[in-house]
């Protein structure tokens, strides 16, 4: 049965209102030309504080970033309201490229990434002489993920006041990182502090170490304003307790440089660093790798790298401490 005749012109038909139609579907996104330009500080159960002209804005992820997501120390593009008024909310709508991104797996065998902070390009490596023991495996591991992602890595040794830091500082002496040493009395007198902001002076700084070596409290000497909270080391189990639960970005004083404290680590596993890549942080070994077989490990008896340092190129110490650092992907920190 013909309901509209022989010749229905668009008049003739009814077409019935779809609200979830009327707006034609496209695929280009609004360009946000007005958006504000903010750094992530911290990020707490979807929500992330930011900073914009001064002001602590809060905001949460548009749904046009997909599963991207922020991270601390993320440059953002803000759209919104930007006063950071109490119970406003912006949307964050575009993250900017990463000029670094510092990651870390579960361990060895998880294949899934955790960023912990973007952008940063210095690595703070807090661990204390002693309550609890230095954990050297921990460490180096650190150090891969430092050269991994293009970080410069800083040793920070805490409580030199209960043990020596000369063995420590002796088995890392031929990889020339630079690091402080520091003690309880001078926490309190600030010298410590001082020394420390020199080794921060115009770098956004990432502060990583297990729980209990005083990595907070350390934070909390650098920027005494903005005091967090600390913990204290188990009498028994040797080990500290997490009292810091989210990364959070710390301006110093005077505007000098971030710092970014970290929530402590009991492992740092590194299934998403290559090897081949660690040898870049060796500019004096990297030029010996030419005579190396086809994915050679540099830890095998056709490695050119033996070759190389016989020669007198390169100091058999800091071959060495290539294959220390190598051999972490392979090992626990434990072990």
């Amino acid at each position: 049965m013909r309901r509209y005749g022989k010749n229905p012109d668009e008049d003739d038909i009814r077409v019935r209102p779809n609200p979830k139609g009327n707006r034609p579907r496209t695929n280009i996104r609004p360009k946000h030309a007005d958006a504000g330009e903010g750094l992530v500080l911290t990020v707490d159960r979807g929500r992330l504080t930011c900073l914009i002209d001064g002001r602590t804005v809060t905001a949460m992820k548009a749904r046009e970033l997909g599963r991207k997501s922020a991270v601390v120390g993320d440059r953002v593009a803000v759209v919104g309201d930007l006063t950071g008024a109490k119970d406003t909310l912006a949307r964050i709508v575009r993250v900017e490229p990463r000029t670094s991104t510092l990651r870390r797996t579960a361990d060895d065998d998880d294949p899934f990434e955790r960023v912990v902070v973007a952008n940063a390009d210095q690595l703070a490596i807090v661990t204390a002489l002693a309550d609890p023991e230095p954990r050297p495996r921990l460490i180096d591991r650190c150090l891969v993920a430092a050269y991994d992602a293009g970080l410069d890595p800083l040793l920070v040794l805490t409580k030199s006041d209960l043990a020596s830091a000369d063995s420590l500082l002796e088995s890392y002496g031929a990889l020339g990182v630079p690091y402080i040493v520091t003690n309880r009395d001078e926490l309190t007198d600030g010298s410590a502090a001082d020394r420390v902001r020199a080794g921060l002076a115009g770098r956004m700084t990432a502060f990583v170490g297990h729980s209990g070596v005083g990595k907070t409290t350390l934070v909390n000497a650098l920027v005494p304003e903005r005091r967090r909270a600390t913990g204290h080391v188990n009498a028994v189990t040797g080990r500290g307790r997490h009292t810091t639960t989210s990364a959070l970005a710390l301006p110093l004083p005077g505007g000098s440089g971030w710092v970014i404290d970290t929530p402590g680590v009991r492992s740092f596993g590194l299934h998403h660093v290559d090897p081949s890549r660690v040898i870049h942080a060796f500019p004096d070994l990297e030029p010996g790798t030419a005579g190396c077989p086809r994915a050679c490990s540099h830890d095998e008896p056709d490695c050119a790298l033996d070759e190389w340092v016989t020669d007198g190129h390169a100091d058999p110490a800091r071959l060495y401490s290539l294959r220390r650092l190598l051999a972490t992907r392979e090992r626990r920190e434990g072990d």
